[in-house]
Order: C-alpha cells, then structure tokens, then sequence
C-alpha cells in the first residue's frame, strides 16, 4: 500500500517501531547515544522551523517540518520508556485527557460558547491544576507556576506579566504601559551615561520587559512582531547592499550618511 493510502495510525505505529530500532542494541550508534538533554536543542530548533514554514506559507516544508517535530516527541517518548518513566502511549493518553479535561463546555456539558469563554475556562482550570500540584507537593502556589524557563526571554515576558494580570496586577490602560516603557528607556540611558556596566545591563532588561508588556496590552504577539521586524531588517539590509553594488560601490565602504540614504529608499520602495 503507498503511503498515502495508510492510515496515520498505522504510520503512527511504523514510526514507533523505526525509533525502537534505531535504539536496538545493535541499532544506530548515534540514536543510541542521545539522552534528554541532547535531543533539547534539536526539538527547539524543529519547532522553530514548523514557525518558519507556517509564517512562509510554505505547506510541503511545512508537512516535513511537522514530521521532524513529530520524531522529536518519539525520540524523547522512547527514551523515557526505556528508563521506565512513560511510553508515548502515556504522553498521548495524558494530552486526551487535559483536553477533555479542560473543555468541559465541549465534552462535560456541552453548550453553545464563544473563544472567549472557552479560553476564560482553560485559564480557570490550569490555574485548579497549579493550585493542586502545589498542594500534593507542600509548596506554596504561585499565580506564575508553570511559566517554563526555557521559554525565549520574550515570550516568557509576555506569559509572566499576563499571569501578573490575571490576579490584578497590571496597568489600567495601554498608554500606562507605555509610559513605563519611556521611563525604563531613560533609566537606561541614565545608567549608559554614568558607565555603568552593571546597571545598563539590569536596565536593558527592564526596558525589554516594558515593551512585551506594552505589546500584550495592545494585543499584540511580541515574539512574533520581533520575528517580524527581523525579517524586515534583513530584507532591507540585504536590499542596501543589492543596491549598492549595483551602482559599484561596496556596501561596507559607504558613510553612515550613504548607508541611511539607501535604507530610506529601501523603506520607500516596499
């Protein structure tokens, strides 16, 4: 049968049996060496790429990247299940529940909903979910419990200050949250200007903090507008240098003034 005609199961399950033998004692010395922590970079790195495909449309890089972020919860799946921890049919069972689990007003008692409620309701019941794990294990809970750590600087911003604003401790209105980014910028130069390595350091990071606050109160996705404006320097700067050495010149031994000129152009031409 191809493999457009199998079912995803039955795909799902040669998968699987590919990862067991790829960890064989006589399998591949490279799969067999990998551990937890070696297969991290890898699953981070596939899981920007799916992001990658996704914003660029492009849905047969898309397919393949999902396929690699797939082997990457295998991988670990196997590995968890050979030191007798949990198997992959343990982490899918444990994703069905949490999704039954936390859309009651799908499953428990279904009811006509808008996105708002259902996800007033998602939040309602992590935040249970926090409280009992705490509980079980006699520490003290906390409304920012299970923000990863590993998370990208940026979007763990986001995600701590809108856990801060679930419980009230936020700015009443976007301008508030700007005006703090304003104040944080002049701390910052303040602490420039006396050459203070330190303290620039410290408030870099506060100034940082302020804007991905700002960005979440006016509904905005701050890693992906970052992303966004990384894309948009790197096609201007590459544009600049198109240019120039269109007209001869090198890029590099232009002045500051030449250089600002081409990016103007560059901004007008878009």
């Amino acid at each position: 049968m191809s493999s457009q005609g199998r079912s995803s199961p039955g795909r799902l399950g040669e998968l699987l049996a590919i990862m067991a033998r790829l960890r064989a004692v006589d399998g591949c010395p490279w799969d067999r060496e990998q551990t937890f922590a070696s297969i991290v970079p890898y699953t981070i790195e596939e899981a920007y790429e799916v992001a990658d495909a996704i914003e660029r449309g492009d849905m047969a890089h898309l397919r393949d990247e999902l396929g690699d972020l797939l082997f990457q919860v295998v991988f670990l799946s196997q590995i968890a299940g050979e030191s007798g921890h949990f198997d992959f049919d343990a982490v899918a069972g444990a994703i069905c529940e949490k999704l039954i689990r936390r859309h009651p007003l799908v499953f428990s008692r279904p009811a006509a909903h808008t996105a708002a409620e259902q996800s007033a309701v998602w939040e309602d019941i992590k935040a249970a979910e926090r409280g009992g794990a705490a509980g079980a294990a006699d520490v003290a809970a906390s409304e920012l419990d299970g923000v990863p750590r590993a998370l990208p600087a940026l979007l763990r911003a986001g995600k701590l200050s809108k856990r801060a604003a679930r419980v009230g401790f936020d700015f009443a209105r976007a301008d508030d949250a700007a005006d703090k980014v304003a104040e944080e910028l002049a701390e910052v130069r303040g602490a420039a200007a006396n050459g203070a390595s330190a303290a620039t350091f410290e408030e870099v990071g506060d100034l940082l903090f302020a804007a991905a606050n700002l960005a979440r109160k006016l509904g905005v996705d701050a890693e992906a507008a970052l992303r966004a404006a990384n894309e948009k320097f790197e096609r201007r700067f590459r544009g600049m240098e198109s240019l120039a050495a269109a007209r001869g010149r090198g890029f590099d031994t232009l002045s500051l003034a030449a250089q600002e000129l081409l990016w103007q152009e560059m901004k007008r031409g878009e």
